[in-house]
C-alpha cells in the first residue's frame, strides 16, 4: 500500500534511495578497479584508465567459469525449488506425524556446516560415480531445501484448500488443480524460492571446491584463485562485478514480478473468483 499523505511519500522515497545507495555504493570501488591500468595510493582516483583487467579476466577462461556457475545455480534452483515446495506442501496439509521433527530435518542443513555435508555426500558420490556437475547440483540441493521449504511453508500458511475443492467439485482434474489453480496462486513464493536456491548455487564455494575437485572451476573459484596473487585488484574487481550482476539482476525481476496492480476486491473474493474462472475452463 502506498501512502497517502505527501510526508509519508517523501519518507518512502528518502528510504527507497538510501537503500539503494546502500547496495550501490560498494560496486563504484569495483567498477574503477575494473577500469583502472594503474591506481598507486594515496590517490583517490586511477591514474591511468584502460580495460585491461577486463581483457586480463577474459583471457583466463572466466567466461567458462561464468557459465559453469549459471549451470550449478540454475540446477540447484530446478533441483531444490519443487523438493521444497513438495515438503512444504507434505508438512502443512499431508497426514504426517512428528511434524516438528521432520522440519527439524529438513532444516538441518542450514545449521551443519557446509564442510561437515559436503565430505558426507562426498564419499556416495564417489561410491556411485555420479558425474561432477551433477554431484555437485545434488549436494547444492541439499543446502538449499531448507530456504526452499522455509518460504513455501510460510506461503502456504495463508492457503486456502477450500480453493481446490471447490474446483474439484466443478470438475477439474488433478493435473488442472496443479497448473491452473496452485501453481498460479504460489506463484510469487515459488519464484522466491527458485531465487534463493540460485543463489544457494551461485554463491558456493566450499561444495564446488570439494566435489568438483579442479575439473569444475566456478566464478567464485576464479576469483579467489585471483585474490591470491598479488597485483591483479583489476582483475579480481572484473570477476566480482561479473559475480554480482546475475543476483542483481534476479533480484529486480523478482521485485517487478512479485508487484500486483491494485483492485477494489478482497484477497479472499479474488483468489475465489480467480478459481471458478480456472476450473471452468477446465471443464472446456
Amino acid at each position: 500500500m502506498k501512502p497517502r499523505t505527501a510526508i509519508g511519500r517523501t519518507v518512502v522515497l528518502s528510504l527507497q534511495l538510501l537503500l539503494s545507495t546502500w547496495y550501490v555504493l560498494p560496486m563504484i570501488p569495483l567498477v574503477l578497479w575494473a577500469m583502472a591500468r594503474t591506481w598507486p595510493a594515496p590517490l583517490m582516483l586511477p591514474s591511468q584508465w584502460g580495460p585491461a583487467g577486463i581483457a586480463e579476466a577474459l583471457h583466463d577462461d572466466a567466461t567458462s567459469a561464468f557459465a559453469a556457475s549459471v549451470l550449478l545455480a540454475t540446477l540447484t534452483a530446478i533441483l531444490a525449488t519443487p523438493a521444497g515446495a513438495m515438503a512444504a506442501f507434505a508438512l502443512t496439509f499431508g497426514p504426517l506425524r512428528g511434524h516438528r521433527a521432520l522440519s527439524a530435518l529438513l532444516l538441518a542443513p542450514a545449521f551443519v556446516p557446509p564442510f561437515v555435508i559436503v565430505m558426507g555426500i562426498n564419499v556416495t558420490l564417489l561410491r556411485l560415480r555420479i558425474p561432477s556437475m551433477v554431484g555437485i547440483a545434488l549436494a547444492l540441493m541439499v543446502t538449499a531445501i531448507p530456504y526452499t521449504t522455509f518460504v513455501m511453508r510460510s506461503a502456504l500458511a495463508g492457503y486456502d484448500m477450500r480453493i481446490e475443492d471447490e474446483a474439484r467439485t466443478l470438475g477439474a482434474s488433478p493435473g488442472a488443480l496443479v497448473a491452473r489453480i496452485r501453481i498460479p496462486l504460489l506463484a510469487p513464493a515459488i519464484a522466491t524460492s527458485a531465487f534463493l536456491a540460485f543463489l544457494v548455487g551461485w554463491s558456493d564455494y566450499i561444495v564446488t571446491l570439494l566435489i568438483g575437485g579442479g575439473q569444475i572451476v566456478s566464478i567464485q573459484i576464479r576469483i579467489a584463485a585471483a585474490a591470491s596473487g598479488t597485483g591483479n585488484e583489476a582483475v579480481v574487481a572484473a570477476l566480482s562485478i561479473a559475480a554480482a550482476a546475475p543476483p542483481l539482476l534476479l533480484l529486480l525481476a523478482l521485485s517487478r514480478f512479485s508487484r500486483t496492480p491494485k483492485r477494489r476486491e478482497s484477497p479472499a473474493s479474488q483468489m475465489a473468483q480467480e478459481a471458478r474462472r480456472t476450473a471452468t475452463g477446465a471443464l472446456t
